[in-house]
């Protein structure tokens, strides 16, 4: 079964996703809301926050390092690499508060 935010950003679609877990602290806490729009990898800057998918788990990550034939490589804010991927959907727009 697709993911449904993939779904909703492969459909050209800007969605508030609240991921869990504290791999991007201090930026993101787990389940801040953010508004993601939808990317493709090759619109992707080292920097970016990103809704992907990396060796089948979704992450909404940093984008450390970008190669035209690999992808992006995607990692946490604390030195994690989770690897390379094409499978990029969304951009963080928006980090929105906490309610």
């Amino acid at each position: 079964m697709m993911n449904w935010k993939i779904q909703k950003l492969s459909n050209g679609e800007t969605i508030i996703s609240k991921e869990p877990g504290n791999s991007m602290l201090p930026i993101l806490k787990s389940k801040q809301p953010v508004r993601l729009t939808p990317i493709s990898w090759e619109d992707c800057k080292v920097g970016d926050i990103v809704f992907c998918k990396v060796r089948g788990n979704c992450f909404t990550h940093l984008v450390k390092g970008k190669n035209s034939k690999r992808g992006v490589l995607i990692g946490n804010n604390h030195g994690r690499i989770n690897g390379w991927t094409k499978n990029v959907y969304g951009k963080v727009v928006e980090i929105l508060s906490m309610s």
